[in-house]
C-alpha cells in the first residue's frame, strides 16, 4: 500500500513539473546580451546576463517586465524592449502584445458612464455588459435626460456586436429596446407625463486605454413609438469611460 501511495505521489510531482514546464516559452537571446535584474524594473540591480544564442524561459509577466529562467536555472527580470529582440526557434521575432490588451481581448464584463446629446438636451448614461462571446454581448442601460422644456429617464436592453475584438479600437453595432419617460418642467401649460416604448440602433468605437480602462463613442438613433399615432426619431450622441474585468 506504501509503495502504491509513494508511486501515486511520484506521478502527481511528475504531473505538475510538466504542466509548469509547458507553461514556460523559450526563446533565442539574439542581442549580443541580456541583463536579467532582481525585480521588474530599471532600478533594480543587474545580477546575471545571458549572452547570444543561449535558450531562456519566460516565466511570468508583471506589467513590462518578465521573469525568465536561463539554462542553469537561474532567474531574473528582463525588460519588455529586450525581450523583443529575442527570437523564436523557428528564427522569427516574438511578439509581446501590450499588458492588458490580451485581457481586454477577452473580457466578458463592463461598467461604464457616457455623457452627450440627446435630441438637443443633455443625457447622463451607466450600463452594464456581459459578453457571451469575444464578439457579442447584453448591455443594460440607464439614462438622465435634462433639457431646456423638459426631463426625463430612460432604461434599454441592447445587443451589441463588436466586429475585430482584438484591435485596440473596434467598431460596434447594437440592437435593442426599452422605455423612456418624459417629464414637462411645471411652468408649461401642458404637464402631462410621458411614458413610450422606444427601439434603438446604435453603432460607435471601443478603445482600449490602459490596464483595464476603455473608452467608448457611440451614436444611438431611438425610434419612440407613442400610443399617439406619431412616432419620432431622436438622435443621441454620447463619449464616455468604462471598466472592464
Amino acid at each position: 500500500m506504501r509503495i502504491r501511495w509513494l508511486t501515486f505521489c511520484l506521478y502527481l510531482i511528475g504531473a505538475t513539473s510538466a504542466v509548469a514546464a509547458a507553461d514556460i516559452q523559450y526563446v533565442l537571446v539574439a542581442d549580443p546580451y541580456i541583463e536579467m535584474h532582481t525585480g521588474p524594473a530599471a532600478g533594480y540591480p543587474i545580477t546575471h546576463v545571458v549572452e547570444r544564442d543561449n535558450e531562456i524561459g519566460i516565466k511570468k509577466r508583471r506589467t513590462d517586465w518578465f521573469l525568465i529562467v536561463d539554462s542553469t536555472g537561474k532567474e531574473g527580470w528582463v525588460s519588455k524592449s529586450q525581450l523583443e529582440q529575442t527570437l523564436q526557434p523557428s528564427g522569427t521575432k516574438v511578439d509581446f502584445p501590450d499588458a492588458g490588451l490580451a485581457e481586454y481581448d477577452q473580457h466578458r464584463w463592463e461598467i461604464g458612464l457616457m455623457a452627450g446629446d440627446f435630441g438637443g438636451a443633455t443625457s447622463y448614461t451607466g450600463y452594464g455588459s456581459y459578453g457571451f462571446s469575444r464578439h457579442l454581448s447584453v448591455e443594460f442601460k440607464a439614462s438622465q435626460i435634462l433639457g431646456n422644456f423638459s426631463d426625463g429617464w430612460s432604461a434599454a436592453i441592447n445587443l451589441t456586436h463588436t466586429f475585430v475584438p482584438e484591435w485596440r479600437v473596434s467598431p460596434f453595432f447594437s440592437l435593442g429596446t426599452g422605455i423612456i419617460n418624459i417629464e414637462p418642467k411645471a411652468n408649461l401649460a401642458q404637464t402631462t407625463d410621458r411614458s413610450d416604448q422606444v427601439a434603438i440602433v446604435g453603432a460607435g468605437l471601443k478603445g482600449y486605454l490602459s490596464r483595464r480602462f476603455m473608452v467608448r463613442l457611440e451614436y444611438d438613433g431611438y425610434v419612440v413609438l407613442s400610443s399617439r399615432n406619431d412616432n419620432e426619431d431622436v438622435d443621441e450622441w454620447k463619449a464616455g469611460f468604462a471598466v472592464f474585468f
